[in-house]
């Protein structure tokens, strides 16, 4: 009679906690949603995009390489500044610069005031993908994985480097690509 008592005391421990936690997660699943622990605003679903979407100037590619991408209309001060911002996170990523590349898609080809030889300059020739980044804040900054799908965006008005660091590490440290 022990003996079905501790098989039946022995398959409990082991199966409860697995029956709780399917349950938990079955009855309340935006739970999972809500918490992330990135400080960009995640793109769901991400907007793939194919190389012949972007046409980037130059040999640059969006290949098997982390890319920001800062969308605009026109280059004007708060481009400047979201230019600068991203080539100092860049820098302040210290050994992984090389796995990050910076990308001004400016819709009428203007460049910013101080020209910077890393800095890639682009232009959208698909027209559904420029739809769907202006559905976005203007002037927003995208992060774009090496597989080339816009995935990350940020608010250049109230960037906080600091913050962006923090996301930039943390996908760096868990990327096998790029």
């Amino acid at each position: 009679m022990t003996f079905k008592k501790e098989f039946w005391t022995l398959l409990s421990i082991f199966l409860l906690p697995i029956g709780l936690g399917t349950l938990f997660f079955y009855l309340n699943p935006s739970y999972f949603s809500q918490n992330t622990v990135n400080y960009g605003e995640l793109i769901s679903p991400v907007i793939v995009t194919e190389n012949s979407d972007i046409e980037l100037l130059g040999d640059a590619t969006l290949d098997g390489i982390w890319t920001f991408a800062y969308v605009t209309e026109s280059c004007d001060a708060l481009c400047d500044k979201a230019v600068e911002d991203v080539k100092t996170i860049r820098t302040l990523i210290n050994m992984d610069m090389r796995r990050i590349q910076r990308v001004l898609i400016a819709k009428d080809g203007s460049r910013p005031s101080q020209e910077d030889e890393s800095l890639i300059h682009a232009r959208i020739k698909n027209e559904e993908l420029s739809t769907k980044l202006a559905s976005f804040p203007k002037n927003s900054i995208f992060l774009i994985d090496p597989i080339g799908n816009f995935m990350l965006y940020y608010n250049p008005v109230d960037i906080n480097v600091k913050f962006v660091l923090k996301d930039l590490k943390r996908l760096l440290k868990y990327s096998r690509i790029g």
